[in-house]
């Protein structure tokens, strides 16, 4: 099987072609009888520790839950929604990518914020008003 090009996650950060693993396997689904005989999805495995990447973007993606992480720290991806191998390998590849860099994005911390003198009573007043809309729904006494 021929190897893939060089994954370039950023300007420092690159991956060679021997940490990926790709291999063709049959793909799976309806498609007829071309489904059955040709191998057109792609199977790819990349193993995180043995991997070449920064300890930051191992530890990043160590810490995912995600099904497709094994518990060895093995991504698995399964490449199939194509007809050709070559799309399905482009597919595995770029997903893999998306998957690493997804993971080293950091979050903005949330600070918790309370609500402003106005906004309090604002929701005091809807909900008298409420209430004296539903008071006013009572049986009429005569």
């Amino acid at each position: 099987m021929r190897a893939a090009p060089m994954l370039q996650l950023s300007n420092s950060v690159q991956l060679a072609d021997s940490e990926i693993e790709l291999s063709a396997i049959r793909a799976q689904g309806a498609g007829g009888q071309n489904v059955n005989k040709v191998s057109s999805a792609v199977h790819l495995r990349f193993d995180i520790h043995a991997s070449s990447l920064p300890p930051f973007y191992k530890q990043r993606l160590l810490a995912l839950r995600d099904s497709r992480i094994t518990e060895g720290g093995v991504i698995i991806l399964k490449a199939q929604q194509y007809r050709t191998q070559e799309l399905n390998r482009e597919d595995a590849l770029e997903r893999l990518k998306e998957l690493i860099l997804a993971a080293t994005k950091i979050e903005k911390a949330r600070r918790p914020t309370k609500p402003t003198l106005g906004s309090k009573k604002r929701r005091l007043e809807g909900k008298s008003q409420r209430g004296s809309i539903k008071a006013g729904r009572g049986k009429v006494d005569y």
